[in-house]
C-alpha cells in the first residue's frame, strides 16, 4: 500500500509557505494553479486549492473555520520546543499547552485553515512503551 495525504486549503500559496517554513517540506510537483507537491515528510503532501463553501463530498461543503476531524497528522519531531518556535512563526497556533506522557510530549496546533496538526516527540521507547503487544 501506499499512501498520499490530500489538504484542501483556499489560498495554496499562503499553505504552501506555511508548510513549507513549519515542517520543512519542499515544494515537489506542480498541478497548473490548482495543486502542489510538498515532500520531505514519508508520503507526500499535496496541498489543493479549493474554495470555501464548495462541494467537498455528498451534502457537506469546504468550511476552513477551525474543525474537527477524526483523521489528524502527527509530525513527529527530535526535539519539541524548536519544532514548535519554528511552527509558530510560520503561522501555526499553539491550541494547549505542551503534555507529557512516558510515551513522550505532544502539543495540538491548528492552520489559518482549521486543520488540526499534532508536534510529537517520542521519549524512551516510544509508543513501546504502552504497548500491550
Amino acid at each position: 500500500m501506499r499512501l498520499l495525504i490530500n489538504i484542501d486549503v483556499p489560498d495554496l500559496p499562503a499553505a504552501e509557505a506555511l508548510y513549507s517554513q513549519a515542517f520543512g517540506l519542499t515544494a515537489g510537483r506542480r498541478f497548473g494553479d490548482g495543486g502542489v507537491e510538498l515532500l520531505g515528510a514519508q508520503a507526500p503532501i499535496y496541498l489543493l486549492q479549493n474554495p470555501a463553501d464548495s462541494v467537498a463530498a455528498a451534502d457537506a461543503r469546504r468550511d476552513y473555520g477551525r474543525h474537527w476531524t477524526p483523521i489528524h497528522l502527527d509530525v513527529v519531531v527530535e526535539q519539541l520546543e524548536p519544532a514548535l518556535d519554528r511552527a509558530l512563526r510560520a503561522g501555526m497556533r499553539q491550541e494547549n499547552r505542551l503534555r507529557e506522557a512516558n510515551w513522550g510530549r505532544i502539543v495540538r496546533l491548528a492552520d489559518p485553515w482549521g486543520h488540526g496538526w499534532c508536534l510529537l516527540q517520542f521519549l524512551g521507547r516510544g509508543y513501546d512503551e504502552i504497548s500491550t503487544n
